[in-house]
C-alpha cells in the first residue's frame, strides 16, 4: 500500500500535535517494513531533524518530500490533490483536522481514502475560553469547515471517548462507526525511574508543576489562587513551576499572582525541550492539572510514569488517562485543590500509594499500540479505496 502521511504539523518548536505526530512515526518505522509511507514536511530543517530523531533514515520504506506550500495554503489546496493522486495513494493520514478538500468529495468512498486525527474540538466547545485566538476571530468559518471536514473523512481518529462524543455532538458526525478512538502513548523516555534523592531535608523547597498553554480554558488563575493559599499554610517552602510560555494576550494569572503576592515564587520556563521537561517531572513533588478541557491530557500521563503524584480535573478525557491514580476535582473546586496540595505535599505515604498506581496507569499508554491499531485502519482502507473513484 502507498500512505502518505501529513507530517507539517511538526513544528520547528515542537507543540503537542507535532510531539503525537514524532512519536507516531518513529514507532511506525519500528513496526512496519512493508507498506511505502510518504511523509509530507515544509520545513528543511524539521524534515532533517525529524529524520534524524526518528530514525527515518535507515527505513527503505519511507521517504520524506519536502512540498513548497503549507498546511493551510490556498496553492496547496489545489496541489496536494495532484499529488496523491500521482503517487497513487491508497491512504491520506493528516495528523490534525486541516484536510485537502478537493480531493474529499463528500460522496464516499475516495480513490484516496482520507485519514485525519482530531485531538480534540475545544473550539468548538468552549467557542469563548480563547477569545483573542485566531479561531474565536474566524469562528462561524472554523465552525463550518471541521464539519465539512467531518463530512469528507472517510475515517477520524481520536483521542479519547470524550472528544469522539465532542466530535459526534460538535462536528455533526451522523455516522460515528466511522469514529475511532486510539490513545495516545507515553514515549519511553518518561518511563525512565526518578534519580535517587538525596537526603530529605525537611525545610526543602516542594515543587508544584504545571504543563501546558497558558489559554483561559486552562484554568491557571484557579490553580494559583489554590498554590497561594497552599503556599501560607505548608511548613515549608514551595514554588510553582509552569513548564511553558505566559500568553500575552490573557495575562490574567500573571495579574492574579501579583495581587495575591506570590509572583515571585511562580516560574515560567518558556518553551523547553523533551530532557528539561523530563527534568521537571523528575525533580517536581506533584503534577496539577484544572484544565477545562484535554482532548486526552499527555501530561498526565507522563507525570505519571515519571512517578510523579497527579492532581487533575474531572472534565473532558482526564478521567479517563488518570484512572484512579489521580486527585479528581471540579475544575471549579478551588477548595478541593488547595487541599489536595497540601494532603499531597505533606503525607509522604498517600504521594507513594498515588506514584505506584500512576506507574500502572501510565502503562496501558504506549505509541506501540497507538500505532498498532492506526496500522489495522490502514489495512481496512487500503483494499476498498481501490478501483474506487
Amino acid at each position: 500500500m502507498n500512505i502518505v502521511i501529513d507530517a507539517r504539523w511538526i513544528f520547528p518548536e515542537i507543540s503537542g500535535i507535532g510531539m503525537y505526530t514524532r512519536e507516531f512515526l518513529s514507532e511506525l518505522a519500528r513496526q512496519d517494513s512493508e507498506n511505502k509511507y510518504t511523509l509530507l514536511f515544509n520545513n528543511a530543517d524539521v524534515m532533517a531533524r525529524t529524520i534524524s530523531e526518528c530514525q527515518l533514515g535507515t527505513a527503505a520504506n519511507m521517504h520524506a518530500e519536502l512540498l513548497p506550500y503549507g498546511l493551510f495554503s490556498a496553492r496547496g489546496q489545489f496541489a496536494l490533490p495532484r499529488f496523491l493522486s500521482a503517487r497513487k495513494a491508497h491512504v491520506f493520514h493528516t495528523m490534525n483536522y486541516m484536510m485537502p478538500l478537493l480531493a474529499f468529495p463528500r460522496r464516499r468512498p475516495h480513490r484516496t481514502a482520507c485519514v485525519t486525527t482530531i485531538h480534540d474540538v475545544i473550539p468548538l466547545v468552549f467557542p469563548h475560553a480563547a477569545p483573542r485566538s485566531r479561531k474565536a476571530k474566524l469562528f462561524p468559518l472554523f465552525k463550518q469547515l471541521m464539519i465539512d471536514i467531518g463530512k469528507r473523512a472517510d475515517v477520524i481518529i481520536t483521542d479519547s471517548q470524550s472528544s469522539r462524543n465532542d466530535i459526534v455532538r460538535y462536528m455533526c458526525v451522523n455516522d460515528a462507526q466511522r469514529i475511532h478512538v486510539i490513545y495516545c502513548g507515553v514515549s519511553d523516555r518518561f518511563r525512565q525511574p526518578r534519580p535517587p534523592a538525596g537526603e530529605a531535608r525537611p525545610d526543602r523547597t516542594r515543587k508544584v508543576l504545571y504543563v501546558g498553554r497558558a489559554d483561559p480554558y486552562k484554568n491557571l488563575s484557579r490553580l494559583v489562587r489554590a498554590f497561594a493559599r497552599a503556599r501560607e499554610m505548608l511548613p515549608f517552602p514551595v514554588e510553582l513551576i509552569m513548564a511553558g510560555s505566559p500568553d500575552s494576550r490573557y495575562p490574567e494569572p500573571q495579574a492574579v499572582a501579583k495581587a495575591l503576592g506570590v509572583h515571585e515564587a511562580i516560574h515560567w520556563t518558556g518553551y523547553i525541550s523533551d530532557d528539561e521537561l523530563l527534568g521537571h517531572y523528575h525533580s517536581a513533588d506533584v503534577l496539577v492539572h484544572p484544565s477545562r478541557y484535554e482532548g486526552f491530557g499527555l501530561q498526565v500521563a507522563e507525570a505519571m510514569a515519571c512517578g510523579l503524584p497527579v492532581i487533575c480535573s474531572n472534565a473532558a478525557s482526564l478521567p479517563e488517562v488518570a484512572g484512579d491514580a489521580a486527585v479528581l476535582l471540579s475544575p471549579d473546586d478551588e477548595n478541593g485543590f488547595f487541599e489536595s496540595l497540601v494532603d499531597v505535599l505533606t503525607d509522604d505515604a498517600r504521594a507513594q500509594a498515588m506514584r505506584e498506581k500512576g506507574f500502572a496507569q501510565a502503562g496501558r499508554f504506549t505509541w506501540a499500540e497507538t500505532v498498532r491499531q492506526t496500522r489495522a485502519i490502514y489495512e481496512a482502507l487500503g483494499p476498498a479505496s481501490e478501483g474506487t473513484s
